[in-house]
C-alpha cells in the first residue's frame, strides 16, 4: 500500500496552483479550472503521490484549514535534501519563513507561509 494522492485545503486553488508550481517548483498533475481542480506532484517523484490543492469552500474545510493556521500549525510536511539552500532559494523569491530553521532529534525544519492559508515545513533528515 502506498500514498497515491493527499491534499491542502486553501483559499483559492488556482492562486496555489501559481504558487506551488511557479515558486516551490512542484508539476502540474491535474489542471481543470473549469472544476476549480489543480493537482501537482514533485518533479523529483513523477510517480509519486499527488497533492491535490482543494478548495475550502465549506465550513469543515475552512475551519480545519484557518484551526490549524490560527495555531501556527503545518498543514503539511514537504521533505529537502538541503534545507538550508531550500530557506535561500525561497526566500530570495519572496516567501516569508515564520522563523529561523531549527533541528532536533528528528532532522531539521522550517516553516513558511504559502500565501493561500497555510504554514508547510520543510523537513531534512
Amino acid at each position: 500500500m502506498r500514498i497515491k494522492m493527499s491534499s491542502i485545503h486553501v483559499t483559492d486553488p488556482a492562486a496555489a496552483f501559481e504558487f506551488y508550481t511557479g515558486t516551490l517548483g512542484f508539476e502540474p498533475l491535474m489542471v481543470m479550472p473549469e472544476y476549480n481542480l489543480f493537482v501537482v506532484r514533485s518533479p523529483e517523484e513523477p510517480t509519486g503521490p499527488g497533492l491535490l490543492l482543494e478548495p475550502s469552500d465549506n465550513p469543515v474545510a475552512e475551519a480545519y484549514r484557518s484551526g490549524l493556521y490560527g495555531l501556527g500549525l503545518p498543514a503539511v510536511v514537504l521533505g529537502v535534501d538541503d534545507l538550508a539552500a531550500e530557506v535561500d532559494r525561497l526566500t530570495a523569491l519572496g516567501v516569508r519563513f515564520t522563523g529561523e530553521p531549527t533541528s532536533d532529534a528528528m532532522g531539521t525544519q522550517a516553516v513558511f507561509d504559502d500565501g493561500c492559508g497555510n504554514y508547510i515545513q520543510l523537513h531534512q533528515d
